[in-house]
């Protein structure tokens, strides 16, 4: 059997990113059984109502659906399950250390396979104002907008 190698991208949640200002990010290894395994190897997930939290000293991840296997029979799976994460106690100590603060939060950023492993990107994320996302948005056209210039200048399409 061939062992997988690299990184492949099950899912990814786009909006924390815009409704969130991220400021550190884990590498989790997730417990699942085995048809949500299959159910990820088929590429299907969703991570959009998920967040995580720490219940006695373990990180667990709540509100992540991963559909039912097509295959599957009986053993199959609830799709929105709370799923234990596997992280070291020490980091464990620091997310819950940064979680006492208000307005911080443990979002999902990516789920994917590293290795053959299932591995999920948790984010300590503050949660973002109307005025903050807008802002945003502005700046990234703002330097969309320069690097178009600067790329339609260095091709010699001056007017």
């Amino acid at each position: 059997m061939v062992k997988e190698l690299g990184k492949k991208l099950i899912a990814q949640n786009k909006k924390a990113r815009h409704d969130f200002s991220i400021e550190d990010v884990y590498e989790c290894g997730i417990v699942l059984t085995g048809t949500e395994v299959k159910s990820l190897r088929a590429g299907r997930a969703s991570l959009i109502d998920g967040f995580a939290m720490i219940e006695n000293g373990e990180l667990w991840l709540h509100g992540v659906h991963i559909p039912e296997y097509t295959e599957g029979t009986w053993t199959n799976h609830t799709p929105r399950r709370k799923r234990k994460l596997l992280v070291h106690k020490m980091e464990v100590r620091k997310i819950a250390a940064r979680l006492k603060d208000s307005g911080v939060t443990l979002v999902p950023l990516q789920l994917y396979f590293k290795d053959g492993k299932a591995k999920i990107e948790v984010a300590i994320a503050k949660g973002k104002k109307a005025h903050d996302k807008r802002s945003t948005l502005m700046e990234q056209q703002a330097t969309r907008e320069v690097n178009r210039e600067l790329s339609r200048r260095q091709s010699g399409k001056d007017s």
